[in-house]
C-alpha cells in the first residue's frame, strides 16, 4: 500500500523541491484556482499568451484496427492526424505510460512493469501508486519551467498520488480494519473527492476490474473529466479509458463482442469530445499497446519449481512463493517475465530450465536487455519474452488443492504476478453464482466476505499484450485534432515533446 499524502508528507515534498537543482525546479507561483461552478479560464498570472489546452485520452488497446469500428475517434484521425506509436518493452501500461510523461525509457524511469521484486524488502509488488517511483523530468515539471503556473489534471493515468499535478483522481479501495474493501478514489484536492461523489456517484472499483469490469467504469473516468474540464480549465488533462482492456483480453481482439465493446467506447467518448472541441482544447488520443490473439498460457514459475529453483513455504496447507529463499522465480506480465536468480551461479541451471519452454521466444540477458532499453536495478536478471500468441501465468503451485486461497480472489495487490483470469468466473464451478450472491448479502450487511469465484484455470484468455507488437495494425495509435501534427512512425519517447509542442511550450 502506498501511504496517503498528508501534512508531514507535504512537508517532504516541499524540501525536496528546495532541494533540486536549479535545472530541474519548478516556479510556481500562486495562481488563482478555478472553485466548482466557475466557467471562465481564469486568466494567466504572468500576463503571458496561455498555453494551448490539451486533452490526452489512453485508450487502452486502441489499434488502427479498431478504428475502423470507431466513428468518432476515426472521425478526429481523418480531420487531424494520425499515426502508429512506438511503443516500448515492456508494452504495459506502467512502462508505457511512464515513457509518454518523461521522454525516456524504462532503462531511465525505473518502471520496469506493472511491478517488479523490491530487493530491499524481499517482496513481489504490482499496482503501486507513489508517483515517487517514477524517475526523470515530468512534462508538467518541462510545462512550468516554459509556462510558469501551468496546470495539470490526472484522471486515472497511474502513479497518481504524490504527482505534482493539480489535479489528481485515482482509484483508491477503503481498507477497513476488519477486512472489508469497498470502492473508492483518491483525489487532489481533497474536497473534489466528495463532488464527484455526490455527481457521478462513489467510483466504480469493481467495474474497473475483475469479473465485472465493464463500460461503468469509463464512463464514470469520461463524466469525471468533462466535470473537471467545465469547472477547473487545466491547461493539461490527461485521461485514462480502459475499456477494452476488458473483452480483448477475455474474447480476442477480432471477437464480435471486443469489437461491439470499441463502438460502445466510442460512443461513451463522444460528449467528451464535443466538450474538447466547443472549448478549443487540442485533443490527443494514444494507446500503450495493441492487445492481440494469445490463448496459451506459460507456467514459468512452475518450470522454475520443478528444476528446483523455486521456493514455497506453506501455512495452513497453503503454499506461498518464497522469493527470499528461491534461487530463482518469475514476476510474470502478460507476455514478459522478469525472472529473478539470486546468486550468479545459478544463472546456468535457470537458463536450462527455461530453454525450450514452449511459449517463449526470447531470454534476454545482459546484453538483451540493454538492446530493448530494459537495463535497470529493478529488472530480473533475465527477462522473458512470450510467443506471439502466448502469456506468462504466475501460477508457482503443483497442486491447485495447495493454492493460497487468494488466487482465487480479485487480489492485484497479493498475487506475485498479473492474473488476467480475474477478469472471469470459474465456468467450473456450478455454484460460483450462489457465492457471489452470498458474498454480495454479507457485504451489504457490513459483515467480512471473500468472493471467491476466479478460477484457476487459465484457459478462458483469449488476449494478451507486453511484447512488441508484429505489425503496426496490431499496435499502438497517436491521433492528434490538429492536421500535419504527425506523420510518420511516433516513438514513445516523443510523445512528451510532442505534447509541450502543441501546448505551444516546445
Amino acid at each position: 500500500m502506498t501511504e496517503r499524502p498528508g501534512a508531514a508528507g507535504t512537508e517532504r515534498q516541499e524540501a525536496a523541491r528546495a532541494e533540486r537543482p536549479e535545472a530541474t525546479r519548478t516556479e510556481r507561483p500562486e495562481r488563482a484556482v478555478p472553485t466548482t461552478g466557475q466557467a471562465a479560464r481564469p486568466e494567466d498570472v504572468t500576463g503571458a499568451h496561455r498555453p494551448t489546452p490539451l486533452l490526452v485520452l489512453d485508450v487502452v488497446g486502441l489499434t488502427p484496427r479498431l478504428l475502423d469500428h470507431m466513428p468518432h475517434l476515426k472521425t478526429l484521425a481523418q480531420s487531424g492526424s494520425h499515426a502508429p506509436l512506438g511503443t516500448v518493452l515492456p508494452a504495459v501500461t506502467c512502462a508505457a505510460q511512464s515513457t509518454f510523461l518523461t521522454g525516456t525509457h524504462p532503462s531511465e524511469h525505473g518502471i520496469v512493469g506493472n511491478g517488479w521484486y523490491f530487493r530491499d524488502l524481499g517482496d513481489v509488488l504490482l499496482w503501486r501508486q507513489h508517483n515517487g517511483l517514477v524517475a526523470g523530468d515530468k512534462l508538467w515539471d518541462a510545462a512550468r519551467r516554459a509556462h510558469p503556473g501551468y496546470t495539470v489534471a490526472n484522471i486515472c493515468w497511474w502513479y497518481a498520488m504524490g504527482a505534482d499535478t493539480d489535479i489528481t483522481v485515482t482509484p483508491r479501495p477503503i481498507y477497513y480494519s476488519d477486512g472489508r474493501k469497498e470502492p473508492d478514489c483518491y483525489t487532489r484536492p481533497p474536497a473534489l473527492h466528495d463532488e464527484l461523489t455526490e455527481k457521478l456517484g462513489t467510483f466504480p472499483l469493481f467495474h474497473f476490474w475483475g469479473p465485472g469490469a465493464d463500460l461503468v467504469s469509463s464512463r464514470w473516468i469520461i463524466d469525471a473529466t468533462r466535470h473537471i474540464l467545465r469547472t477547473r480549465h487545466p491547461d493539461l488533462a490527461l485521461c485514462y479509458l480502459p475499456h477494452l482492456d476488458y473483452d480483448l483480453q477475455r474474447f480476442g481482439p477480432d471477437d464480435p463482442r471486443s469489437l461491439k465493446a470499441a463502438a460502445d467506447l466510442d460512443t461513451a467518448m463522444a460528449p467528451l469530445l464535443d466538450d474538447a472541441r466547443a472549448e478549443g482544447r487540442t485533443v490527443v488520443a494514444l494507446s500503450e499497446y495493441g492487445i492481440t490473439r494469445a490463448d496459451r498460457p506459460v507456467d514459468i514459475n512452475r518450470a522454475l519449481r520443478r528444476a528446483g529453483l523455486l521456493e514455497v513455504h506453506t501455512q495452513d496447507g497453503m503454499e506461498y512463493l518464497d522469493p527470499m529463499a528461491s534461487r530463482a522465480f518469475a514476476v510474470a506480465d502478460h507476455q514478459i517475465a522478469h525472472v529473478y536468480v539470486r546468486r550468479p551461479e545459478d544463472l546456468d541451471a535457470t537458463r536450462a530450465a527455461l530453454d525450450g519452454l514452449p511459449g517463449i521466444d526470447q531470454l534476454l540477458d545482459d546484453e538483451g536487455k540493454k538492446a530493448h532499453h530494459l537495463d535497470h536495478p529493478r529488472s530480473g536478471e533475465l527477462v522473458a519474452v512470450a510467443e506471439p500468441d502466448a502469456w506468462f501465468t504466475y501460477y508457482y503451485w503443483l497442486d491447485d488443492a495447495r493454492a493460497p486461497d487468494f488466487a482465487r480472489l480479485v487480489e492485484i495487490h497479493r498475487k506475485p504476478g498479473y492474473d488476467p483470469v480475474e477478469l472471469f468466473m470459474d465456468p467450473l464451478d456450478p455454484y460460483v453464482k450462489v457465492k457471489a450472491a452470498s458474498a454480495l448479502a454479507r457485504k451489504k450487511l457490513g459483515m467480512r466476505y471473500r468472493m471467491a469465484v476466479v478460477p484457476l484455470d487459465p484457459s478462458p484468455i483469449r488476449g494478451s499484450h507486453g511484447r512488441l507488437p508484429v505489425s503496426d495494425d496490431d499496435g499502438p495509435l497517436l491521433i492528434c485534432s490538429t492536421p500535419r501534427a504527425v506523420g510518420g512512425r511516433v516513438a514513445a519517447t516523443d510523445v512528451k515533446s510532442l505534447l509541450l509542442q502543441l501546448a505551444g511550450l516546445g
